[in-house]
């Protein structure tokens, strides 16, 4: 490596670091799911309906 490489690699580290941070900050525009408001919260009704049927058998 000469000198002026050497010079640059800080230059480049900081940048590709700021790109990342961009790509990261895009992405979470462009793409905004969130699974945890997607979540299944418990059992739902068809599931309520399976016990409570098993259970008067």
């Amino acid at each position: 490596m000469n000198a002026m490489e050497l010079a640059l690699q800080p230059l480049r580290r900081h940048l590709a670091r700021l790109v990342a941070r961009c790509v990261a900050l895009i992405d979470g525009v462009i793409n905004p799911y969130r699974p945890e408001l997607y979540y299944m919260r418990g059992p739902g009704p068809k599931c309520r309906a399976r016990r409570q049927a098993a259970l008067r058998d």
